[in-house]
């Protein structure tokens, strides 16, 4: 299989777009389980791009059941350098309306039973995530969402909640105190993972909502989330073309691409090494 730099994680939909060929699906088993499902494969622009439906398809996962070690480690797997992530949320703040897109540069993680990190069991790395988000495909895809004609926002802080269930009026009020701008169920710990393998990972947040603080709003509801959401459904896929075809400008070396360099922490002879075969594709080049 040739060469995989582009990911996408998002709805099962976005893969059935026009000009995407040669697709096939891609079975990849983990040291952290199965994937939430198959790799969707196929060529856009002459570039193979994966496609993984975080939720599975029919989206019988819901957003504590999302296997995303498991998800972040087949990308790396394939090879995926840069990683969009393409996720639903709720604003916070009037300024961020349904239908637009806000691209955010701060995340707070208010999850409490998933697992956040590949490192345990004999071997440990402290990343840094001052920056949570790639700066250089944020920019891509802020600008390729305006390519399309959509409206982007620049720039934000996403907290996400454990979920399944929306927050309460207090707790979407609380977040507003502070200063929260979109609140979704999925962005972590997928960020922190992609940033421990070493890939550079943004998200194009489609704003589907206003929670529940909005008095002047209905409160949140799946049936208006999933009205946005299929409305905003070319817009993402126009921009995930336009990334696609300009690859050859902006892909590069990025910052996220080196995070374990000084990372690791455990003395080398002391890591299993059961551990060091499985973890091979996150950190073989620094255990040679």
């Amino acid at each position: 299989m040739s060469n995989i730099e582009l990911a996408v994680i998002g709805g099962s939909g976005l893969y059935d777009m026009a000009g995407l060929t040669a697709v096939e699906e891609v079975t990849i088993s983990t040291p952290f389980g199965s994937p939430s499902d198959s790799i969707i494969v196929g060529t856009l622009h002459g570039r193979r791009i994966a496609f993984l439906p975080r939720h599975g398809r029919g989206h019988v996962l819901n957003p504590s059941e999302v296997p995303y070690r498991a998800n972040i480690f087949a990308l790396k797997v394939l090879g995926v350098k840069y990683i969009i992530s393409v996720s639903a949320c709720g604003s916070l703040q009037e300024t961020f309306a349904p239908g637009h897109v806000l691209v955010p540069d701060q995340l707070v993680d208010r999850t409490k039973k998933r697992n956040n990190s590949f490192f345990e069991n004999g071997l440990v790395a402290h990343i840094g995530v001052a920056d949570p988000f790639s700066p250089e495909l944020s920019w891509v895809i802020a600008n390729a969402v305006r390519h399309a004609g959509g409206t982007v926002h620049e720039g934000g802080t996403f907290i996400t909640i454990e979920g399944p269930r929306f927050s309460t009026k207090g707790e979407s009020n609380l977040y507003r105190q502070w200063g929260m701008s979109i609140i979704g169920m999925t962005t972590s710990p997928e960020a922190f993972l992609a940033a421990e393998a070493e890939i550079a990972y943004a998200v194009m947040a489609h704003i589907t909502d206003y929670d529940v603080w909005h008095d002047g709003e209905g409160p949140v509801s799946v049936e208006r989330v999933l009205e946005v959401l299929r409305g905003n459904t070319t817009l993402a896929q126009q921009a995930i073309s336009h990334i696609a075809q300009t690859m050859d400008e902006w892909a590069g070396d990025f910052a996220a691409h080196h995070n374990l360099k000084d990372a690791l922490i455990t003395d080398r002879s002391r890591i299993p090494e059961v551990l060091k075969v499985a973890l091979k594709p996150l950190v073989g080049k620094y255990l040679e």
